[in-house]
């Protein structure tokens, strides 16, 4: 390991917590072979490997082979959009879970805005021609959740598109799960189009369930938060492999550091707007998933929020882990993903 390791990532995330917005203060860039990140996605451009991740204005860190990164300094957002903070009470500079995608020759970059425990959120978008170019374009919102008007919580996004060239969001966290909806080719919510419920954690009564998962009756109480009750499920990543369309959550709880209990599960479908079934065929709007990746108590205790890529004929799978060795702390893992005869994925 360098001698610039987590702790000094740690460290530099605090120290620059209070200076977005002030380039004349600047800390430096620095490298590391085991960078500090949580909730990462990956783009790749000009031979370089980009990691955008949950941070103060969202954090930055480049790559040539995946293993050095290079962690900016400089967020990816200097100036916080005020519409961010008029939307969403309590919201300032901490930008959670962003996603990144090239669609129609532009790079797009949701983000999402909340606070702990509570479903008054926004997804914001970002756009530009080039990741080397500096600035980011401010897009607006593409979906806002009211506390007591929705029964989801707009954060966690994740952009696809299928293979008509349609591009979809899927986000959410907790309370109804995970939610989709069609968008238009500015990226935001299509004419006439409203969100549906794609998974849950657990099958909470819902009337529409046939041949599903039963109703659990006592569901364990959330450690987190007094608001978002008990259906642990967030994170959606959305990845189409041959001829499928493979949904990624994250179950149980994380930002607990060594106490966390994430883990990924996973399901499939045929169309991207579902129904996700698990190998036993139950739908994951009931409760179905197969557990992909949980902590191994060895290097990691937990893990989750995931992506998965193709990127120079290789698919890999990218997530956070609570390290054991660094006391919980949230770093980079990085895998291939292979896949078993009859379609379904494993690192």
């Amino acid at each position: 390991m360098k001698a610039k390791t987590i702790l000094l990532s740690l460290a530099a995330l605090f120290v620059s917590m209070p200076v977005i917005g002030q380039r004349h203060m600047r800390l430096a860039d620095f490298e590391t072979d085991t960078p500090m990140v949580h909730d990462p996605v990956m783009a790749y451009e000009d031979s370089t490997y980009h990691i955008f991740a949950t941070g103060m204005g969202i954090q930055h860190m480049t790559s040539k082979d995946r293993k050095t990164w290079t962690v900016k300094a400089e967020p990816v957002m200097n100036v916080i959009p005020k519409w961010t903070m008029d939307s969403v009470p309590g919201f300032r500079l901490h930008v959670w879970a962003p996603d990144v995608i090239k669609y129609h020759g532009k790079w797009w970059l949701a983000y999402s805005c909340s606070t702990f425990g509570k479903n008054g959120s926004a997804i914001g978008l970002l756009s530009k021609r080039s990741l080397n170019f500096p600035v980011w374009e401010d897009e607006g919102c593409i979906v806002a959740s009211q506390e007591q008007r929705d029964n989801w919580n707009a954060i966690d996004p994740n952009f696809v598109v299928d293979d008509q060239d349609q591009p979809w969001l899927v986000w959410g966290s907790f309370w109804d799960g995970i939610q989709l909806v069609r968008l238009d080719t500015t990226m935001h919510i299509a004419k006439g189009e409203k969100p549906r419920t794609i998974a849950r954690r657990y099958n909470l009564s819902d009337p529409d369930a046939k041949a599903a998962l039963p109703v659990n009756p006592n569901p364990p109480k959330n450690p987190t938060s007094d608001y978002a009750g008990p259906n642990a499920i967030e994170a959606p990543f959305i990845f189409k492999h041959s001829g499928w369309y493979y949904l990624f959550v994250s179950w149980d709880y994380c930002c607990q550091g060594s106490k966390s209990t994430y883990q990924v599960a996973v399901g499939r479908s045929k169309t991207v707007d579902g129904p996700y079934l698990d190998p036993a065929g139950i739908d994951m709007r009931y409760g179905g998933g197969k557990v992909f990746l949980k902590g191994d108590k060895k290097a990691f205790e937990a893990a989750g929020h995931c992506a998965a890529y193709t990127l120079n004929g290789e698919d890999i799978f990218i997530c956070h882990g609570y390290s054991i060795a660094h006391q919980g702390a949230s770093i980079l893992i990085q895998r291939p993903i292979h896949w078993t005869a009859d379609g379904w994925p494993e690192i």
